[in-house]
Formats: C-alpha cells, sequence, structure tokens
C-alpha cells in the first residue's frame, strides 16, 4: 500500500515537471572493480578525485546503495531492473568462451529509453554475453557501441586471454567499434580511447536530442595476468608517497578514471547539453583486494574497500556497497550525503520516470523501485528490503531491512572474510579542496551556473560532505565474527563493518529475514552458466579475436 503511494506520488509530481523542460541526457559512468576507499569524497588522502568529488559535492552522495558482488550480474541487474535470482544471472560472470548471455526475452534499460525517443550510446564492458550475434549490444538496444564484449582485456594492447584446463590459454583481441576490430588502436590506454569516444559523440550529437550515455569502463579492473595493472608513467610518477608498486600502479588508474569524469563532463558543457543532464557514477562491485597474507584472488587489482569487510564475490559491505552519486540540475536537494537503501535494479525505473516516462507501465515483474521523487526531493525512499543475492549453487545469501543485514554461508569458506586494503601506512598528502575547485568538472559547472561556483568555494560545506559520507568503524576488526553456515545478522547502522553477529541477541529478526529470504528464493531461476565452448570459440578461428561463434 504505502509502495502505491510513492508510486502515484512519482506520477503527480513528476507530470507537473514536463511541460517545463525537454527530456534530460542521462550518462551513466560505471567504474569496474573500484574500491568504497578508492574515491577521496570517502574520506582518503590516498588517490586524488577532484573531477568526481566536484560533481559528488553538487549532487547527492549515494552511501547506501548496493550492486551485485561481481561484474555479469550487477550489468544484468541494471539493463532489466530485476534481480539476477530472477534472470539466472546471479552466478559467476560470464567466461569469453562460455556459450550464454543474458536472456533475450529481457526488455533492456536502452530499449525503454529508445521508446522514449533517446538516442543510446555505448562504451566499453558489455560483459552480458556474445556467443550469438542477437546478445550483442547493437541488438539489445544501443545504436553503437565503442568497446569490448569480456569481462576484460589489456589496457594497451586490448587483448583478452583465457586459460582452460587441458586446453591451455586462447588469446584474442576485443576491442571494436560497432562490429569492425580495431586493431589499429593497440598501444593506445584504454580509458583515453572510451574518453575520447565519448567527447567525439557529445561534440556531433544534436543536443535537442535526448541521450543515453553509457560508459562502462575498463578502468579499474585489473588486466591479463603478467600486465594485471598498468597506466601511463607520467600519471604513475605523481604517487610517490605510495610505496607499494601495484597500490601505486592503481592509484594512477583511478587517477585516469578521473580525468576522463571530468573531461566527459567539459565536453557537455562545451555543447550546452550539462545543463540539461542526469550524471550517475557508481562502481558495478567492490575492489578485489589482495589479501594481507599474500592469498590474493585472480585479477586482484589493489583497490581497497576499507573500513568495510570482504572483498569483490563477497555479500560483505566491501564487495557490494558502491561508491557513487547523481548529479543534476534537476535535483532539488541537493547537496547532500543519502543513507537510504538503493538497489542497482533501482535505476531502470528510476531513470525511465528522470526521463518522462511513466513507471506505471513499467513490467509488473521488476524488482526496481522508482527513486527518482525520492532523490529528487530528498522525501523518504519507499524501499524497505533489499535482497543483496542467493547463490543457490555456493549456498550463500544476503538480505538487508532498513539497518539490519542478514548473511547465510560464505565464500571459498571464510577466507575473504577479513578486512583487506588498509591503505593508512600510504597517507598521501592532505586533502585540498583546491584541487576540486580546479578540476575540469568544477570549471564546466562553474561556467554553466554561477550557483556551483558559489558552492563549491564554500570548502567548510565541501569537508563537511565529505566527513558526512566518511564512514567510520569502532573497535578492532582483527575480531571478524566468522559466518559459518547459520546466520548473521547485523545492525549496519551501529556496525556497518558487520563485526558484531546479533542472531541470537534478535532471533525474532533473524527469523524474519530468513522467511523473506525464503520467499524470494520461490521466484528462483536456476543460473545459466554453461560449461566453455573453447574449441569453437577459439579467436585463432576468427582471424585472433573473440567473436560470436554460433549461428
Amino acid at each position: 500500500m504505502i509502495q502505491q503511494l510513492f508510486l502515484h506520488l512519482s506520477v503527480f509530481l513528476v507530470s507537473l515537471m514536463k511541460s517545463n523542460a525537454a527530456r534530460p541526457h542521462i550518462i551513466f559512468i560505471l567504474a569496474d572493480d573500484m574500491g568504497w576507499n578508492d574515491v577521496s569524497f570517502h574520506g582518503s588522502d590516498q588517490i586524488p578525485t577532484p573531477n568526481i568529488d566536484a560533481l559528488a559535492y553538487n549532487g547527492v552522495i549515494l552511501n547506501n546503495l548496493y550492486a551485485m558482488p561481481t561484474c555479469t550480474p550487477s550489468r544484468a541487474a541494471l539493463m532489466t531492473g530485476k534481480h539476477p535470482i530472477h534472470t539466472g544471472m546471479q552466478g559467476s560472470p560470464i567466461f569469453a568462451a562460455e556459450p550464454t548471455g543474458l536472456p533475450l526475452n529481457e526488455k533492456l534499460l536502452p530499449q525503454y529509453l529508445k521508446d522514449l525517443g533517446y538516442t543510446t550510446r555505448m562504451i566499453g564492458k558489455w560483459h552480458l554475453g556474445y556467443y550469438r550475434q542477437p546478445y550483442i549490444p547493437l541488438n539489445r538496444g544501443f545504436d553503437s557501441h565503442f568497446g569490448y564484449y569480456n569481462g576484460l582485456m589489456g589496457y594497451y594492447n586490448h587483448i583478452i586471454q583465457d586459460s582452460y584446463p587441458g586446453l591451455g590459454e586462447f588469446s584474442g583481441r576485443d576491442l571494436r567499434d560497432n562490429r569492425t576490430i580495431r586493431a589499429d588502436l593497440s598501444g593506445r590506454y584504454a580509458t583515453d580511447l572510451f574518453t575520447e569516444e565519448a567527447e567525439r559523440l557529445i561534440s556531433e550529437h544534436s543536443p535537442d536530442q535526448p541521450l543515453f550515455l553509457y560508459m562502462a569502463h575498463l578502468a579499474v579492473h585489473a588486466g591479463n595476468k603478467g600486465a594485471a595493472l598498468e597506466a601511463p608513467q607520467e600519471t604513475i610518477a605523481k604517487f610517490q608517497h605510495i610505496t607499494e608498486p601495484n597500490r601505486q600502479i592503481y592509484a594512477a588508474m583511478v587517477s585516469k578514471l578521473d580525468e576522463s569524469v571530468g573531461r566527459v563532463v567539459a565536453a557537455l558543457g562545451r555543447k550546452r547539453m550539462l545543463e540539461n543532464s542526469i550524471i550517475v557514477f557508481m562502481s558495478d562491485n567492490g575492489a578485489p583486494s589482495p589479501d594481507i597474507r599474500g592469498e590474493g584472488a585472480d585479477y586482484v587489482n589493489w583497490g581497497s574497500n576499507y573500513p568495510f569487510r570482504g572483498v569483490k564475490n563477497t555479500l560483505w559491505n566491501g564487495g557490494v556497497r558502491s561508491a557513487s552519486f547523481i548529479w543534476s540540475p534537476r535535483l532539488q536537494q541537493s547537496p547532500r550525503v543519502c543513507n537510504q537503501l538503493m538497489h542497482i535494479t533501482d535505476w531502470l525505473p528510476t531513470l525511465i520516470s528522470a526521463a518522462e516516462g511513466d513507471p506505471t507501465q513499467l513490467p509488473k515483474d521488476l524488482d526496481g523501485i522508482d527513486q527518482w521523487v525520492s532523490l529528487l526531493y530528498g522525501i523518504p525512499s519507499s524501499r524497505k528490503y533489499l535482497l543483496i543475492n542467493i547463490d543457490e549453487r555456493r549456498r550463500f545469501a544476503a538480505i538487508v531491512k532498513d539497518s539490519w543485514k542478514l548473511t547465510i554461508g560464505t565464500f571459498l569458506n571464510g577466507t575473504k572474510d577479513g578486512f583487506y586494503g588498509d591503505q593508512s601506512k600510504y597517507p598521501g598528502p592532505a586533502y585540498r579542496p583546491a584541487v576540486v575547485r580546479e578540476s575540469l568538472a568544477h570549471q564546466a559547472l562553474s561556467a554553466m551556473s554561477q550557483t556551483y561556483s558559489l558552492s563549491l568555494s564554500d570548502e567548510e560545506r565541501m569537508l563537511s560532505l565529505r566527513q558526512e559520507a566518511t564512514v567510520r568503524c569502532p573497535g578492532a576488526r582483527s575480531d571478524r565474527t566468522p559466518c559459518p553456515e547459520g546466520p548473521c545478522l547485523f545492525n549496519l547502522e551501529t556496525d556497518p563493518c558487520e563485526t558484531n553477529n546479533l542472531a541470537v541477541s534478535y532471533i525474532n529478526i533473524a527469523s524474519h529475514l530468513f522467511e523473506v529470504l525464503k520467499y524470494y528464493k520461490l521466484g528462483l531461476v536456476s543460473q545459466i552458466n554453461r560449461p566453455a565452448d573453447p574449441l569453437n570459440a577459439n579467436p585463432a578461428k576468427f582471424n585472433n579475436t573473440w567473436q560470436s561463434w554460433v549461428l
């Protein structure tokens, strides 16, 4: 009943604005494997992110936005507005030679936006299947795609290497411009290439035509083994205060991502599209930080989720709380830090509502909740429950209600249940709000409106927002509570780092959340991951490129 009231209120308030503005341009920037502690608006001094900060401090910092624990499930949730357990996408990320993909009967976010008259552009990582042509981005609602199909590629050579037991390693190019492989761009840094493409698309776009630009960066995912972390040497040289070599390169990768955000905002400003834009920034999951005992998983990138517990692949906050914000001149109650529950599935109905679509006409089986009015005016959200995931093969699950989180089972027998990525021994220079004011993003905001120039010159206000967005966890985090097969219950308001299991003390709450998980499981669609088909997918059969291999 309450959710219906919020839906009707949303439709009413949005309808009041329709006659006053054209459909907004929507720019969705998805970072890959970025840690909570790797944006400086969350309180870390180690890696300055002035362009990202400039937008965050003038928008709504989403301090309680949850994603999925890995790449493919997060992207499936974003594109469909459904929990991956309802599409079969809740399992492992799709491997290069895996003959599967996001089911074709699902309508995706770009297709909904095309119905509203949007031009839809995609840059970067797809990772939702391509073994048959109907699964590629160009056939799922995007007008163009400059990027790659798989989960990663080399930052300079644009090759992905995938190994299969008994068969060895398969290697091929994956950078493409629509259907054309761009081998000629080998040697160019991927983050720069994606940024240049975004600048080109914006410069050639008519401001009167609504644009949806989905920019799914390679950064800051690790590349191939042997060259996992790559960045321009002149950028690496800026981080001499970091003495750990891998973390130093990672910092440069983050810095190039931040530079990209600034250049995209500047391009929107030059085209006079910024004043009618919505910009979303988030990470698809937490960072795969190296284990402090040196037992890192594949594709470790030396990111930091500190002070949260856990890493990518886990259901701890370090694996699923996303560093994120939304910025737009349309937001009425900003800047602010939002601590209300939000899930990655919410973006589809939220952005459709923001684009002046009718959320009541969306399919009834969506799991996402329209949060646009809540974000717009700072009013309470109707979301009270948030399913993180149910993995029926690995036998672990987690759910949140208000400030309570229930987890069942664990990942890799609890070997990733610790606290990794504490970079306090590399503190970095003191945070300087002046650097934010000097950023490309701030300059573009200032040129658009004097309001932003004034707000960002208020250093005290900026620092206050930063302090509010910084998560602090009292207590010794070495005394972590193990989470065996039985349930663990945490009060995230008092214990955001999930150190104190309250399942016995609050058995009624734990039992209620367990019953809600059982209810969700009733609608679970079995995972659609399939055995790899490397002999048929072998890039050697397709001029050393990864291509669709099934007719």
